[in-house]
């Protein structure tokens, strides 16, 4: 078994709010192993994205500690690569630019220009855009402008990829085609992986392990389901599997059934 990567060791999060304190996480405790994909799944409100924002150092928790590759997570920083589901592209640059401009951040004092210009190149063709690198965001179809996002994040080699809702913006069809290139893209790469969703199959098809959060205020952690599907993953033969459906039924019994009647 491979060793954890992110240590959450007893993590609280509490805000002031013009109402007085509001505790939206309570002792969270999660190893995310290297390799391996992890999804958050709750009811809205359950803090998902607040421990999303934990993870990529974006906020600092109220209690306990964080932990990436050893060391404490103090703030943002290049081994933690975030995909919104806002795609969070610059309007005023090509595809090819967008990405550029985050390979430059990371590699540029250690790289000339020739490097950084490959390294661009070849994570746009690993998200199949490599037809679109000199067209602007406003030329793409959302579906293309994620791919830009994905790829802009993978080009960073990041430790670990997070993941807040990526496809929850798309149509139905375009969603799909997106899980389908980023089981492709984590099965090459091997990637590390936290996502965010609300998508139960989404969850059960991309992930090795699905964390279940409870109703907040005062959110935790209350099953792990461990999905024993092999990689490479195939949707069409994959839906198909009694071992798919026990999953999904186990979500999505912990979602709304035992949950919502602790809730009420």
């Amino acid at each position: 078994m491979s060793k954890p990567l992110v240590k959450i060791e007893d993590v609280g999060q509490t805000f002031d709010t013009k109402n007085g304190k509001f505790v939206a996480l309570r002792d969270i405790n999660l190893d995310i192993r290297e390799g391996e994909v992890v999804s958050l799944i709750g009811h809205s409100g359950c803090g998902k994205s607040t421990l999303m924002n934990l993870i990529a150092g974006l906020t600092l928790p109220t209690s306990g500690v964080l932990l990436c590759d050893g060391r404490e997570i103090a703030g943002p920083g290049p081994e933690r690569a975030v995909v919104f589901q806002n795609h969070s592209l610059l309007p005023w640059l090509t595809c090819f630019e967008n990405v550029y401009l985050a390979v430059e951040r990371v590699f540029g004092t250690k790289e000339g220009k020739p490097k950084l210009k490959l390294r661009t190149a070849a994570a746009l063709e690993m998200v199949r855009m490599s037809h679109a690198m000199d067209k602007y965001p406003h030329e793409v179809s959302g579906g293309m402008k994620q791919r830009v996002g994905i790829a802009r994040a993978f080009a960073m080699e990041p430790k670990i990829l997070l993941m807040d809702e990526p496809f929850g913006a798309l149509d139905a069809l375009t969603r799909a085609s997106l899980q389908d290139e980023l089981m492709r893209v984590m099965s090459e790469t091997g990637a590390t992986v936290v996502m965010v969703t609300h998508d139960v199959d989404e969850a059960v098809l991309l992930s090795d392990r699905i964390v279940m959060m409870t109703n907040g205020p005062a959110a935790t952690i209350g099953q792990v389901v461990d999905v024993d599907l092999a990689w490479p993953r195939d949707r069409l033969d994959l839906v198909e599997k009694p071992e798919f459906a026990k999953y999904r039924a186990a979500v999505v019994d912990f979602l709304h059934r035992k949950h919502l009647k602790k809730a009420a």
